[in-house]
């Protein structure tokens, strides 16, 4: 039986193929028909796949030449970040009209905590209804959410009845359906964990609820008490409107491999320009910077300096941009370079948030 007796009301709100979705959503012709967002059929990797893509096993993440292989009508198109911003800015808006403990995690996703929500509906379940029908009816763009105690089963939840739906898991059903999902399915358990834990045995929640504190901290370390906890239902994150960002960047993947300096620098300054706008834009300046090599072979370099002051105009990065360049040899040709700010100098806001018992 779940031992608390207070409980948060959190919706995750997941956007459907969102950059794909917004890429139909302006051009019709495009509707119905795999697309992949970002790559192309000889460079670059998927940004997002339309379900028309997916169907044919077109994933994120997935390198261009693969994906056109899979699926060989699919249509390539470049992204557009700032359209994107500007419909999850919109998207936010209606989240607003809710609650203010919204937790973005990209533009297409975020928390909601609607225990105290400003329509006063005891339900978080028609509220995230309602947050879905007016995505839909004021943008055109469908969205899934998940409905729980804490942000991991919310999060776990909004992946269950997608696209276009959402699950509910209420307190009392929170012990059994974790210890009756697949540990791939836990949020947080990448393949190399879930490899892991299958071969000690464990392929449930119920198999990982076994398991003592003691055996998973010396199986998986820090992450062996997170483990333990979650399995439990317990998951004490609240949800942080003021998420603080820790990283800024900007990253250009080039037609052809490079394999001169002379030639990377070029590119870098390119790509300089554009991070140091992204970092006047968000009023930001960072201590760490940091530079990212991806070769010929898809092996990936980072090499990072720390100053003592901030700094964010790229007359005052870039200089130790070519430094970095010049550290060491490079080890193969080049099809990726990026520049990354670390270090930021945001400061940490905690939200204010309340547990109050409740239907679902």
């Amino acid at each position: 039986m779940f031992q608390e007796t207070q409980y948060r009301k959190i919706i995750h709100v997941d956007m459907d193929a969102f950059y794909a979705s917004v890429e139909q959503l302006d051009h019709p012709q495009l509707r119905g028909k795999p697309l992949a967002v970002g790559g192309s059929e000889k460079r670059g990797v998927v940004a997002a796949a339309s379900y028309e893509a997916r169907k044919y096993g077109v994933k994120s993440a997935m390198n261009g030449v693969l994906a056109k292989q899979k699926c060989p009508h699919i249509t390539f198109v470049r992204p557009r970040f700032n359209r994107y911003k500007e419909i999850s800015a919109k998207i936010r808006e209606i989240f607003f009209h809710y609650t203010d403990l919204v937790e973005p995690l990209s533009l297409d996703e975020a928390y909601l905590d609607v225990t105290h929500n400003k329509r006063g509906n005891p339900s978080a379940s028609m509220v995230a209804q309602e947050i879905r029908d007016r995505i839909w009816e004021e943008l055109k763009l469908r969205a899934s959410a998940g409905i729980s105690i804490n942000k991991f089963l919310a999060k776990v939840a909004s992946d269950i009845n997608k696209p276009n739906g959402q699950k509910t898991i209420p307190p009392e059903d929170v012990i059994p359906f974790l210890e009756n999902l697949d540990v791939n399915k836990f949020y947080g358990v990448g393949k190399v964990t879930a490899a892991k834990m299958h071969n000690l045995g464990i392929f449930t929640g119920r198999d990982l609820k076994v398991k003592s504190l003691e055996e998973l901290t010396k199986f998986f370390g820090k992450s062996g008490k997170f483990y333990y906890n979650i399995v439990r239902g317990v998951h004490h994150s609240p949800v942080k409107p003021n998420r603080i960002r820790k990283s800024i960047a900007a990253e250009r993947t080039f037609s052809e491999n490079i394999s001169s300096e002379v030639f990377m620098l070029d590119k870098l300054n390119n790509v300089a320009e554009e991070l140091e706008q992204r970092m006047l834009r968000s009023q930001t300046k960072g201590k760490t910077i940091t530079l990212k090599i991806k070769y010929s072979d898809f092996t990936q370099q980072t090499r990072s300096k720390t100053i003592a002051t901030y700094i964010q105009k790229k007359p005052e990065f870039m200089p130790i941009i070519r430094e970095l360049l010049y550290q060491e040899k490079l080890k193969n040709s080049v099809r990726l370079l990026g520049i990354s700010f670390g270090n930021l100098d945001t400061h940490k806001k905690e939200p204010v948030w309340v547990q109050l018992k409740f239907e679902f």
